[in-house]
């Protein structure tokens, strides 16, 4: 509808501001719409008049004879309509109507001008709850008007509350704008009907429809305004719509009767809408049919003239105050014996406590501070007193005009959030209204003073906002919280004075809930770390640690604050509840606060069993390598803190022991996975063969061809084949009739032929030189007969060398240091290859060389003196010294 009414004209409020679509009211010839300034986002609303409503209906008297006359008519209706905008921008007041653009005249003759933002018109709340009373059918005394409000979004719908003190709180702000009328304007409203009061977002009543005003007739002042022609006012012309003429239903007979412009009329008129808005319908008991012979016949009668005999004409029971004191001095025939604006202001009808408190809030930038101060400290006694409306709309946005006083801030901000608690859905007030004030109060620096200065007061506010931190994120979404509150939060955990840190730390738990990851990890819980590492306060130190009991998944509910947790018992972290899930990750569980609780210096009972407490959780995230190297050696440096008590030991203990099983129940789980996924490649019976040095099959690699006859060749200097022996000659053949010997005891011995025959004869081609001819004895003694060692192909030991003396090798082989370190290199030389029989390839070689039996490794057991020393064995010791 108005975008095409737009378009037909061209002006500086359609240039500047978006306005909307539809109208949000209608208050007589005007047409409210919501509009919003392009550069700067401020709201207003936009009255529009077109020129072509004052078109005659079709059936109408006169016709186009009639035109030259009309059109002078609309040409006074459209002078008037100017005279009540142009008289908004002269007269302001709070309780006048503000105007933000003058008016402007459009293409087709039409008008528009803005002012501030309001919700509705007294005439559109009046029909709203006409229209709920038709539908319920019943009475009541509180009306709703629903009505789109800016502040909650687009398409977001809220009630407007109209009960008795809203009603109070309206006349009693319709009544200060009349005085200022009256008395400060020298001005005489002339037309004061519901039609000309406004309510805006604020729930403040404002006059406006000034379009009839003029000064009265005692006036003595001069004044550039019209006075009012009551000869042309009360006439009314049939041609034109009735918001543009004189409403007669709420004129007073001083007007009418009398011919008398005088300041008592409005207040006859405002008797009127008093009637009205208890009325029902919600109308002026006068109906004079815009006629003024009905409007005499209707005072010519007591019976239809408001009375107290007649209870004014009301179809409902008014208001004892009303009644008794205010109704009888307004709505009476004598000017003389009406009450002014401001006797009507200090009627009984006002005479309650909460009137009264939003008459001091509206007076409150002219109260001393003493004043203020005890006002702020009663004032929440009453709140829940107040209807929704009036604390959202009027209390809140007065009681946040008054943060710039930093002395009364902390007592502001107590009221401001026991209100927000009151109200039904505070989100919406709380983003758009709260919000921004708490930053500019917080987080804009001040121009004087440097920023190293303590602000006491600011501190004091702040306290209150870190003890309502669950109202804020219960009231606010993620996305505000980080942006807005967060930064807050970092001032209180920054603060030097440490009821601040306390306060903020506190509200760890429940910030987190409303916190994405990324935010918790990279900006709150760096400025956590940064407190507890660089506090002194022990009381700081405790609360940061029980701040990372809830960071890693832990709830601390000892906030009741009856102790501090200074004193070290137990009892203060038994209440700790464990969740499943811990808020930060497990690098940064491990990586960063295990680090900070590993440099905690001061062994203070308090501080060792919170963190204890921080403990109990990195169990729960921490892998169990990382426990074991690394949360275990702090913990049993904790554990052994000299101020500790046997009961708080004892928890180090349990925690110890926990760690501990947890640690050994993974392992095995671990090994035992690994054990059934890959197949058994070491024999636990071949390891017990390998440490066996004088068993009787594996001496030297568990060969079992390995016999007596094998030393027998071997110390008779028997061929077999070309094999050399180790003495460098050739091996004869077996022959075949000799019986094998029996087999020695399991025990290292050079004598035993059961376990030498293939090993040495395997050996010689390692042990001996290229050459296979026989080397000369050398010339030395037995005695000094050198250690065996090997010898490369070029430098071997001589063949001779071994068998000169039995004693020098039975020397050599003594468990000396160096005859030790001889057998490390003749093992080593004793490496299993492809060249040795099946007896030497034995890897465990070096091992089976190891002693088992209680003699000394290379010592040589003595010989059997039982009688199982047999022939055979003696043939070969016989053979043996006939070789020597």
């Amino acid at each position: 509808m108005f975008t095409s009414a737009l378009k037909s004209f061209t002006s500086n409020i359609s240039a500047n501001y978006t306005v909307s679509n539809t109208p949000t009211s209608i208050a007589g010839a005007w047409k409210v719409y919501d509009g919003k300034k392009r550069n700067t986002g401020k709201a207003v609303s936009i009255f529009v008049f077109e020129r072509k409503s004052l078109e005659p209906q079709s059936g109408a008297l006169g016709g186009r004879s009639a035109g030259p006359s009309l059109k002078k008519i609309h040409d006074e209706v459209i002078e008037r309509l100017k005279k009540e905008a142009s008289s908004l921008a002269r007269l302001r007041h709070p309780n006048v109507l503000e105007l933000a653009e003058p008016i402007e005249d459009t293409r087709n003759g039409g008008l528009m001008f803005a002012t501030e933002p309001i919700t509705a018109s007294l005439t559109s709340l009046l029909q709203e709850q006409d229209n709920q009373e038709r539908v319920g059918g019943g009475e009541g005394g509180l009306s709703r008007h629903v009505n789109h409000d800016r502040n909650d979004g687009p398409g977001r719908r809220v009630e407007f509350e109209f009960d008795e003190l809203e009603i109070q709180k309206g006349l009693l702000q319709v009544a200060k704008g009349l005085e200022f009328l009256h008395e400060s304007a020298g001005l005489v409203h002339g037309n004061l009907t519901p039609d000309a009061i406004y309510i805006n977002q604020k729930s403040d009543w404002k006059i406006s429809g000034l379009g009839f005003s003029g000064p009265p007739d005692t006036s003595i002042q001069s004044s550039n305004t019209t006075p009012i022609a009551l000869s042309e006012l009360l006439y009314h012309d049939p041609r034109l719509p009735r918001a543009v003429q004189l409403n007669l239903d709420y004129t007073s007979p001083d007007f009418v009767l009398d011919s008398n412009v005088t300041s008592s009329a409005d207040m006859f008129s405002l008797g009127l809408v008093i009637l009205a808005l208890y009325n029902s319908p919600h109308n002026s008991p006068l109906h004079t049919s815009t006629n003024i012979s009905t409007y005499k016949k209707l005072f010519a009668s007591s019976s239809s003239t408001p009375s107290p005999s007649n209870n004014f004409l009301s179809s409902r029971p008014l208001p004892k105050g009303l009644v008794s004191d205010v109704l009888p001095r307004l709505i009476t025939r004598r000017p003389a014996q009406r009450m002014n604006a401001r006797e009507f202001q200090q009627s009984q009808f006002f005479d309650n406590i909460l009137v009264s408190a939003i008459r001091f809030l509206d007076s409150l930038p002219a109260k001393n501070p003493n004043e203020k101060s005890q006002f702020m400290r009663g004032l929440p006694r009453i709140l829940e007193q107040f209807p929704k409306s009036v604390l959202g709309k009027k209390v809140l946005p007065a009681l946040l005009e008054e943060t710039k006083d930093r002395e009364l801030l902390s007592l502001i901000l107590q009221n401001v959030f026991k209100i927000i608690k009151i109200l039904p859905s505070a989100k919406g007030v709380f983003i758009n209204t709260v919000i921004p004030k708490l930053r500019e109060v917080f987080l804009t620096s001040g121009s004087k003073g440097t920023s190293n200065e303590r602000d006491l007061t600011k501190e004091a506010g702040l306290v209150v906002l870190l003890e309502n931190m669950a109202l804020i994120a219960e009231n606010c979404s993620g996305k505000e919280f980080k942006d807005d509150i967060l930064p807050i939060l970092q001032l209180g955990l920054e603060s030097p004075t440490h009821a601040l840190v306390d306060k903020s730390l506190r509200c760890l738990t429940t910030i987190l809930t409303i916190l994405d990851f990324s935010t918790i990890k990279n900006e709150l819980f760096p400025v956590v770390a940064a407190v507890f590492s660089k506090t002194s306060s022990l009381a700081i130190k405790v609360r940061g640690l029980e701040a990372f009991v809830v960071l890693c998944g832990g709830t601390v509910n000892n906030t009741d604050g009856t102790g501090d947790g200074l004193d070290g018992a137990v009892d203060g972290f038994r209440s700790t509840k464990l969740s499943n899930t811990a808020i930060l990750d497990k690098y940064s569980v491990q990586e960063k606060i295990v680090p900070l609780l590993k440099a905690i210096k001061t062994k203070e009972p308090a501080v060792m069993m919170a963190a204890l407490a921080v403990f109990k959780q990195v169990g729960k995230v921490a892998d169990s390598d990382f426990l074991a190297m690394d949360v275990l050696p702090i913990l049993w440096s904790f554990s052994l803190g000299p101020l500790l008590n046997l009961q708080q030991f004892q928890e180090y203990m349990d925690l110890i022991k926990g760690l501990s099983a947890k640690i050994e129940h993974e392992q095995t789980k671990k090994l035992r996975e690994l054990s059934s996924n890959t197949p058994n490649s070491f024999d636990n019976s071949r390891s017990d063969d390998l440490m066996s040095i004088g068993s009787q099959n594996n001496a030297f690699g568990g060969g079992s061809s390995v016999g007596e006859n094998d030393f027998e060749r071997l110390v008779l200097g028997k061929t077999v084949g070309t094999t050399s022996d180790i003495l460098g000659t050739s091996r004869r053949p077996q022959t075949q009739g000799m019986q094998p010997l029996h087999a020695a005891p399991p025990a290292f011995s050079w004598s035993s032929p059961a376990q030498t025959s293939n090993s040495w004869s395997n050996m010689s081609g390692i042990l001996t030189p290229t050459p296979i001819s026989r080397a000369i004895t050398p010339d030395q003694s037995l005695s000094n007969f050198a250690a065996l060692k090997p010898s490369s192909a070029t430098t071997g030991m001589g063949n001779a060398s071994i068998g000169n003396s039995w004693t020098g090798m039975q020397q050599s082989l003594q468990p000396t240091p160096a005859s030790m370190s001889t057998t490390s290199s003749w093992a080593n030389a004793l490496q299993p290859n492809t060249n040795m029989s099946n007896g030497m390839s034995n890897p465990g070689f070096h091992q089976a060389l190891q002693p088992t039996s209680n003699q000394s490794a290379f010592s040589i057991p003595r010989p059997p003196s039982t009688s199982a020393s047999n022939k055979n064995q003696q043939k070969g010791l016989d053979a043996y010294e006939s070789l020597l």
